[in-house]
């Protein structure tokens, strides 16, 4: 599926529909996604401010699809754990900026050899506000490793 055509797809998703969360975008390679959550009346909590599950929900998918698109199909990717540190009030609109580079790929790469070794690397992204001042702060570890079908067949 291309780029652009999953973001539309994934606009209008009920769990990111309902929640106001919007993709803006998605680079043709999978490498960069940008996503904001507008403030509504119903996507605030009991103080005001943004709920929480709102702002981990922007940001839960996009590490692990990232990822298993930029890899072959000889590898696994699951999401294995998630953090979220809030550090003030999410107000407003605000934004999560996604960049998957090719060092990160390679450390991947080196990571899960022929031998089956899982690989737990651990990303972060920083969710902002209209100010550019972190509101909160995404932890997120993946499970890597190359399937087993595999393994033999690709060299150290």
């Amino acid at each position: 599926m291309k780029a652009n055509t999953l973001r539309r797809g994934m606009n209008l998703w009920p769990p990111f529909l309902f929640a106001g969360i919007r993709i803006g975008h998605i680079s043709d390679d999978f490498r960069t996604i940008d996503v904001e959550l507008r403030e509504r009346f119903y996507n605030r909590n009991y103080v005001g401010c943004h709920f929480g599950g709102s702002l981990f929900a922007m940001t839960d998918p996009f590490w692990m699809m990232m990822v298993m698109r930029n890899l072959d199909r000889s590898y696994t990717v699951w999401d294995k754990s998630a953090e979220i540190e809030f550090l003030k009030p999410g107000r407003g609109t605000v934004s999560a900026h996604f960049r998957l580079t090719g060092e990160m790929l390679d450390e991947i790469r080196a990571n899960t050899k022929a031998d089956g070794s899982k690989y737990l690397p651990r990303y972060h992204v920083d969710i902002t506000d209209a100010e550019d001042q972190t509101v909160a702060r995404v932890f997120k570890t993946l499970h890597i490793r190359r399937k087993a079908d595999t393994r033999s067949r690709i060299g150290g």
